[in-house]
C-alpha cells in the first residue's frame, strides 16, 4: 500500500470516512485471496490443423485439431466468430434475439485447405490453422485475425507453459514476422497436444492478434480522453473511476468497450469482442514501405482474463457500419426533445433558495435553460432515493415552479445504497437478498459516499425490476430526469482497485459467475434497470437518464457525459476527444462538464468550452463543490455576453439537434462525427481530431488553445460556407479562419437545408446554403411529436440551381411548407429562392 494514496483518499473523502475505505479495501483483499483461484500452472493452446466442416444457415463450424470456430454472416452482412463453441447469445451487448443468418451465405473449401464462406456483402477465408480474414466481395482484405491461443490451468501435475517451446509452427497463422517490436510470440503446434478438445469449453486467459492494413487509423474502444484516434499503446478493458479527475494522459476511465472502428483506404470496419472481462488491448499503427520497402500491417492484440472467444465484424462506409452496429446493439436511446438544450448543475447548490437563485439568475439575464441538475448534496445524509427536508423542505414545488418557467429538475442517482437497518431502502433490499454477495453469502460492503453501503446486483432481472419501481419516489418529488454516477461500481480504496471484490459473485442473468464477467456490465445493468422502470412508471413519457459507466449497447437505454474531466486545456480538448469515440462506438449522446469538473476556469477557458458545449449533443456546465462556480455571469461581463449569443444559437439549432435525435435513433449516425465520416479515404481528414461534422450539415472548429483569435481548419472536399460572413471555401484543404473570443468557426456544405427555429417565434425556418454550380443539396427536419403521441415526421427537401435561382424542393408538396431563408455570400448569389420541385 502506498502510504500517499492513503493521505488522499482521507483528505479526498474525510479522515473516517477514509480509514473505513481503508478496511474495505482490506476486506476486498482478503476476499479475493480466499475465493479466487490461486495462480499456477497453465498450459497453451492453439486450434492446431483444420480436419472438416459442417455447413450452418449463413455459414457453418470449422473443426481444427484441438478446437473449433463458427462462422456466421448475419443477413445485414455483420460476420460472427465463436471459438470453442462459443455462440452470439447470452450477450448483453445484443438487442433481443441474435440477427438471422444470410440463408445466401455459403461454406465452401478454400483451395489452401481451409474454408471460405461467400456472401453478397462479405466474404470470409478461413485458413487450415485458424486464422480468419474479412475481405471485400472483391477479395480486398480489411482485417486478418490470427489464430487465438488460450492459457488453461492445469492441475499440479501438468505441464505449465507447455506451448512456450519454440518450434516450426505457421508463422503466417501463429506468430506471424518476429522482430522489430512484433508481440507475437510463435509457438510449436506440436509442443500443445493433449490439451482440450475440440469444442471445449473456454478456460482461463487468450490472447487473439490481428492485422490490418498499412495506412489503417484505429478508433473507439470506449471512452478514451487520448482519442479519438488511438496511437501506439496498450488500452485497458476495465470501467474505472480515476478518482478526483482526468486529463488525455489518464487510462482507463468510466466507459470501456471491446469496440474498434479501423479506418483504411481499403474501407471501413467495426470490430466488437463480446467479452465483458478485464482485459487490454495493444495496438501499433502500421507503416508504409517501412524495412525493405514492403508495408508493414497495422497490428492489434487482445488479452482477455477469461470469457469467450467470439467477435463481429461489420463492414463498409461509416454510415452502414454504425447502421449495422445499431441493428446490431440496439437503436440510441431518444432523448426528449427538452434534454438537447443547456443545462445546469453543479455538486453543491446545498439548498433550494440557492437553486432558485440560479435559475433566477439565468431568466433575469435572458439566459436560455432547460434543465438544472441536483446532485448528491440534495440527499439525506448522501442516501440515494431520499431528500435533506431541512435544505429542500418543498421538493416538489420547486420542480413544479422551475417547470413553470420551462426549466425541468434532474436528479443524481448513485447504486451505493447504506447498510443502515431501518433505512427503507436497504431493509427492503436486504429483504428480498437483492445485494451482491460474496463467496460464503454475505452482502459485499464497500465505502462510498454515504458510508458503508452495499450494491444491488443488477445482472438479476428481478433485482432490476424492484430497483426500477424505485424511481417511484424521484418522479413523486417531481424528477423528470436521472443521471447516475459512482455506478463503475465505486467502493473508496486508498489502494487497489477502487470497486467491489473481483470474487464478489453475481447473477449474470441465471448463469452465475463473479465480479471478474460482471464488473463492466454493472452500469450498463444499472442503466437498463433504471430505464426500463421508468417506462413502467410513466409509459407516456420518453425517460433521460444518462450513466457515466457503461458497456457496448448502453445506448438503448440513454447517454453518458464525460466525468470529472480536469479544468485546463487539456481537460478541454479530452472532452472533444470523449465524444467523438463514444459516438464511433454507437453512444451518440454525450457531452462533458463545461469548464472542467475541477478547479476555476479562466474566463477565456470558461467561454471556450462553452462554446464548444453549445455544439455537442449534451450541454451541461457542471463541477465539483470544492471548485468555482459555473454560472456564465461569474466570469465577467464580456464572457457573459458571448454565452449568451452561444446559449441562443444552441436554441436557434434546436430543431437540426431533434433531428440528429431522430436521426441517431433510426440510423446509429451520431450527431458529431470526425471530419473524415463522408470522406474516410482522405487521409488528412482521418488524421485530423481537433474539429468535427455536427450531422452532414455543419463543421464545428472549437479553439482549443489559449490566446487565439484564428485557427486552421481542413476541410472535406466540396463548398463549404463560414456560418458568420457567407464566404465560401473550397475543399479539400486547408483554411484559415477568425476565431474572434465572440465565437468559433463554423461552416456549412454547400446545399445544405439546416432547420432553425425562427427568431423569438420558436416556429421551424430553413436555412438554404446554396449548392456550388452544377450540384445539388438537401436536408431532413424530424419534428419531435408530442409525449405518448404517434410517430415522428420526416421531411426531405432538395436544392438545386434553376434559371439563375435556387430552388427549394420539399417531398410531396409543390413548395416548402416551412419559410425559406438563404444565406452564403450576398454578392454571389442572388437574395431571391424560387419555390418548388
Amino acid at each position: 500500500m502506498d502510504g500517499r494514496d492513503l493521505v488522499r483518499t482521507v483528505r479526498a473523502v474525510g479522515s473516517a470516512q477514509g480509514l473505513r475505505s481503508l478496511r474495505a479495501a482490506w476486506r476486498r483483499r482478503r476476499a479475493d485471496a480466499a475465493a479466487l483461484p490461486r495462480p499456477g500452472g497453465e498450459r497453451a493452446r492453439v486450434p492446431g490443423e483444420a480436419l472438416g466442416a459442417e455447413p450452418e444457415p449463413g455459414g457453418g463450424v470449422v473443426r481444427f485439431a484441438r478446437s473449433s470456430l463458427r462462422v456466421r454472416v448475419a443477413a445485414g452482412g455483420a460476420v460472427f466468430c465463436g471459438w470453442d463453441g462459443a455462440a452470439p447469445e447470452p450477450s448483453y451487448a445484443l438487442a433481443g434475439a441474435c440477427p438471422e443468418a444470410d440463408e445466401r451465405a455459403v461454406l465452401e473449401p478454400d483451395t489452401d485447405g481451409g474454408w471460405r464462406v461467400v456472401s453478397e456483402r462479405v466474404l470470409v477465408k478461413v485458413s487450415r490453422r485458424g486464422a480468419v480474414e474479412v475481405r471485400t466481395p472483391g477479395g480486398v482484405v480489411l482485417r486478418r485475425d490470427l489464430p487465438p491461443r488460450w492459457w488453461e490451468p492445469v492441475g499440479s501435475g501438468g505441464q505449465a507453459g507447455a506451448g512456450r517451446a519454440a518450434g516450426a509452427g505457421d508463422p503466417a497463422d501463429v506468430g506471424g514476422a518476429a522482430g522489430a517490436g512484433n508481440p507475437v510470440d510463435a509457438g510449436s503446434q506440436a509442443a500443445l497436444e493433449g490439451t482440450a478438445g475440440p469444442g471445449g469449453p473456454p478456460g482461463g486467459r487468450w490472447v487473439q492478434r490481428s492485422e490490418v492494413a498499412a495506412d489503417a487509423r484505429f478508433f473507439g474502444l470506449g471512452g478514451r480522453a487520448s482519442g479519438p484516434r488511438l496511437r501506439d499503446g496498450a488500452y485497458r478493458l476495465w470501467n474505472t473511476d480515476p478518482g478526483g479527475a482526468f486529463g488525455p494522459g489518464d487510462d482507463p476511465l468510466y466507459i470501456t468497450m471491446p469496440v474498434q472502428l479501423v479506418v483504411a483506404d481499403a474501407g471501413t470496419h467495426l470490430v466488437f469482442h463480446d467479452n465483458s472481462w478485464d482485459g487490454r488491448v495493444t495496438l501499433w499503427e502500421g507503416e508504409e514501405g517501412a524495412g525493405s520497402g514492403h508495408d508493414r500491417p497495422g497490428r492489434c492484440e487482445v488479452r482477455m482474463d477469461g470469457g469467450p472467444v467470439r467477435s463481429w465484424v461489420l463492414v463498409g462506409t461509416p454510415a452502414r457500419v454504425l447502421h449495422g452496429w445499431a441493428a446490431l446493439t440496439g437503436a440510441p436511446a431518444l432523448p426528449p426533445a427538452w434534454a438537447l438544450g443547456p443545462q445546469h448543475a453543479r455538486w453543491g447548490f446545498g439548498s433550494e433558495r440557492e437553486v432558485r437563485r440560479v435559475a433566477a439568475g439565468y431568466r433575469e439575464r435572458d439566459l436560455p435553460l432547460c434543465a438544472v441538475h441536483l446532485d448528491i448534496d440534495h440527499y439525506r445524509g448522501h442516501r440515494v432515493f431520499s431528500v435533506d427536508r431541512e435544505r429542500f423542505p418543498d421538493l416538489p414545488g420547486l420542480a413544479a415552479d422551475l417547470r413553470e418557467q420551462g426549466v425541468r429538475l434532474v436528479s443524481i442517482v448513485d447504486p451505493a445504497v447504506k447498510a443502515e437497518p431501518g433505512l427503507a431502502v436497504y431493509d427492503e433490499g436486504a429483504a428480498a437478498g437483492v445485494f451482491v454477495k460474496d463467496a460464503q453469502g454475505r452482502e459485499v460492503r464497500g465505502e462510498v459516499w454515504p458510508g458503508e453501503s452495499v450494491f444491488p446486483d443488477f445482472t438479476d432481472p428481478q433485482v432490476r425490476s424492484w430497483w426500477g419501481g424505485l424511481y417511484t419516489e424521484r418522479l413523486a418529488q417531481g424528477f423528470a430526469g436521472f443521471w447516475h454516477d459512482m455506478n463503475e461500481p465505486v467502493s473508496f480504496a486508498p489502494f487497489g482497485d477502487p470497486s467491489l471484490p473481483r470474487s464478489a459473485r453475481h447473477a449474470l442473468e441465471g448463469r452465475g459467475g463473479d465480479h471478474r464477467e460482471a464488473h463492466n456490465v454493472y452500469g450498463l445493468s444499472m442503466a437498463r434497470a433504471g430505464y426500463e422502470g421508468l417506462r413502467r412508471l410513466r409509459p407516456r413519457e420518453r425517460p433521460f437518464l444518462f450513466s457515466r459507466s457503461g458497456w457496448a449497447g448502453m445506448q438503448r437505454y440513454g447517454g453518458t457525459w464525460s466525468g470529472d474531466v480536469a479544468t485546463g486545456w487539456p481537460g478541454l480538448r479530452a472532452s472533444l476527444a470523449l465524444v467523438l469515440g463514444l459516438g464511433l462506438c454507437g453512444v451518440p449522446y454525450s457531452g462533458p462538464d463545461v469548464g472542467g469538473f475541477t478547479g476555476s476556469p479562466s474566463p477565456e477557458l470558461y467561454l471556450r468550452w462553452f462554446q464548444l458545449g453549445a455544439y455537442l449533443p449534451l450541454f451541461r456546465t457542471h463541477s465539483a463543490i470544492t471548485a468555482g462556480r459555473r454560472e456564465p455571469w461569474e466570469f465577467g461581463p464580456e464572457v457573459l455576453e458571448h454565452a449568451r449569443a452561444a446559449l441562443r444559437e444552441r436554441m436557434r439549432l434546436l430543431p437540426y439537434f431533434v433531428t440528429l435525435a431522430h436521426l441517431a435513433h433510426r440510423t446509429g449516425a451520431p450527431y458529431v462525427r470526425p471530419v473524415w465520416w463522408r470522406s474516410p479515404e482522405d487521409r488528412a481528414l482521418r488524421d485530423c481530431e481537433d474539429a468535427f461534422l455536427l450531422g452532414d450539415s455543419l463543421l464545428v472548429a472549437p479553439v482549443l488553445e489559449p490566446d487565439a483569435d484564428r485557427r486552421a481548419v481542413r476541410l472535406p472536399r466540396g463548398r463549404w460556407y463560414d456560418a458568420a460572413t457567407g464566404r465560401a471555401h473550397e475543399g479539400p484543404g486547408q483554411v484559415l479562419l477568425d476565431a474572434p473570443l465572440s465565437r468559433i468557426p463554423v461552416l456549412v456544405r454547400a446545399g445544405s437545408v439546416v432547420p432553425v427555429a425562427s427568431g423569438g417565434t420558436g416556429q421551424v425556418e430553413l436555412e438554404v446554403w446554396p449548392p456550388a454550380p452544377g450540384r445539388t443539396g438537401g436536408g431532413v427536419l424530424i419534428t419531435d411529436p408530442e409525449p405518448g403521441t404517434g410517430t415522428a415526421e420526416v421531411v426531405r427537401f432538395t436544392t438545386k440551381w434553376r434559371d439563375g435561382s435556387v430552388v427549394v424542393g420539399q417531398e410531396g408538396l409543390p413548395e416548402p411548407a416551412y419559410p425559406v431563408r438563404l444565406r452564403g455570400v450576398p454578392d454571389a448569389f442572388p437574395d431571391a429562392v424560387a419555390p418548388g420541385i
